[in-house]
């Protein structure tokens, strides 16, 4: 399985004190020798990390292809048309939140990804859509035309870090967790076997299957199991590991893992 290692959170560090350092454009040597098979970034609309200028470099100096993820925003297609990345993928965006919360919403904006895709096509560049794992979402990417779908693991990821981390009792919950483990089990469960089948499904349409969001070193083994999910886009665990390991033994790691 290949692995997209994604740099938005060295962008994250730099901008915490708005300098120069780090800077992104290190990590790509690192990475590549390393193990990691694509590079990963995201231009959002409200530059939080990744900036125009980091985009450009990173895709002119980068050993590795880059996968540029955006928003279906024209002017951001306008721009990653001009940048032209090896592959776009598209994702939703909101100004307020933390990180991407769910999958694009395929149906309801299909005339306006229509018309994103369009542009990305002229420019040559390969496209995916970050969609959650239904097969509603899979038969509206397929129509659409594109080579890749990334399934969104956002939500096994969550319920996996209340099932076996102290997450419930941290200060980023509301109150502590109070379902009973075997409901949280079981609700693992069921969103693992939603990611299995839109991950067969869409094979089964010919669509080339990514995952990724919040996938770390103890939840992604059983992703890395789905015969017919080809890549994986990690990002925040990895450059969460760099800060103790540094990023040459992070990015090994999690390569490991992603063997089968």
């Amino acid at each position: 399985m290949t692995l997209g290692v994604n740099i938005d959170h060295i962008a994250v560090l730099r901008e915490a004190r708005k300098i120069n350092d780090p800077d992104p454009v290190m990590a790509l040597a690192i990475c590549a020798q390393s193990g990691a098979d694509q590079i990963t970034i995201h231009l959002r609309e409200d530059r939080r990390h990744i900036h125009d200028e980091d985009a450009r470099r990173i895709i002119h100096a980068s050993p590795l292809p880059v996968n540029l993820e955006c928003s279906i925003e024209p002017s951001i297609i306008d721009i990653v048309c001009s940048l032209r990345p090896h592959r776009a993928t598209l994702v939703p965006e909101k100004r307020e939140e933390v990180t991407t919360e769910g999958g694009l919403d395929v149906i309801g904006s299909f005339d306006l990804i229509s018309n994103a895709i369009k542009l990305l096509k002229e420019s040559e560049i390969e496209i995916s859509l970050f969609i959650d794992p239904t097969r509603e979402a899979i038969e509206a990417s397929e129509r659409l035309g594109v080579q890749w779908v990334e399934l969104h693991t956002g939500s096994y990821a969550n319920l996996y870090a209340m099932r076996h981390s102290a997450l419930p009792h941290s200060h980023h919950t509301i109150e502590p967790l109070k379902l009973p483990r075997q409901d949280l089990d079981n609700k693992i469960e069921q969103t693992y076997c939603a990611l299995v089948d839109a991950a067969n499904y869409a094979r089964s349409l010919g669509l080339k299957v990514a995952a990724g969001h919040g996938l770390n070193y103890q939840n992604v083994t059983p992703i890395v199991e789905i015969d017919t999910i080809e890549e994986l886009n990690i990002g925040q665990s990895i450059i969460a590991r760099s800060v103790f390991t540094g990023l040459a033994t992070a990015v090994s790691d999690m390569k490991t893992l992603c063997k089968r």
